[in-house]
């Protein structure tokens, strides 16, 4: 972000579903907010806030049904570019993004604990057109218990396309080891992302999201609004 300004990015909604042998869970999120702010030439800080979640979990057995809503966690970052491209050229860009995720949210919305983790952005520009992008994380992640962390790490691919000036297209795969102590898994998924500039101030974005392999969630959709200050 530039030095003085914000970014508000809101997910107006989000549904995931995921399909186990013994049971259907069915998670539905709205409100999710991310603020940015710039505080330098190369340095932006972010606060993230999921406002309303809702989980239904249907036993497949005994058709019995659990649900659970309320508030999401609050997640701090500092996002550090090391490196950019000039304005209009093409290259490598790079950056930093350290966050730590503080356990606000419901018990069965939330993570119940605190966890922490670093994702290493980074592009390289082709063309005006076309750029490739890259992400590997590593994390502290909360074990599904809701007490203590364990190891996470993994990366996600893809490629920004700009099919017109005010449109674009990002199509993603992802891969993520999860070594919760309860359940260890490998999760992997493709995506799909269009975005749509319908100001010079305001972005809406639309993302669908397949699971590649039985650990990770079937499906995903999402659709938000961005607005820079």
């Amino acid at each position: 972000m530039d030095p003085g300004h914000w970014q508000v990015e809101v997910g107006l909604g989000d549904w995931t579903l995921d399909r186990q042998e013994d049971e259907r869970e069915d998670r539905i999120e709205t409100g999710d907010i991310l603020l940015r702010y710039g505080i330098g030439g190369t340095t932006e800080v972010r606060l993230g806030w999921t406002a309303y979640g809702y989980s239904r979990t249907r036993d497949r057995a005994t058709g019995e049904v659990d649900r659970a809503d309320g508030i999401g966690d609050v997640t701090i970052g500092i996002k550090q570019n090391l490196r950019h491209p000039a304005e209009g050229k093409t290259g490598l860009a790079v950056a930093l993004l350290p966050f730590v995720t503080i356990p606000t949210g419901h018990s069965d919305i939330g993570d119940g604990d605190w966890s922490a983790g670093l994702i290493v952005p980074a592009s390289f520009k082709f063309s005006d057109t076309v750029s490739l992008e890259l992400s590997p994380e590593i994390d502290a992640a909360a074990n599904e218990s809701g007490s203590s962390r364990h190891l996470s790490y993994g990366a996600a691919m893809g490629v920004q396309v700009h099919l017109t000036k005010t449109i674009r297209l990002t199509p993603e795969v992802q891969l993520l080891r999860d070594d919760d102590p309860d359940h260890a898994a490998t999760m992997s998924k493709a995506s799909l992302s269009f975005d749509v500039l319908a100001t010079k101030l305001t972005q809406f974005d639309l993302q669908a999201v397949a699971g590649l392999n039985r650990d990770t969630p079937d499906l995903e959709l999402a659709f938000g609004v961005t607005h820079k200050f």
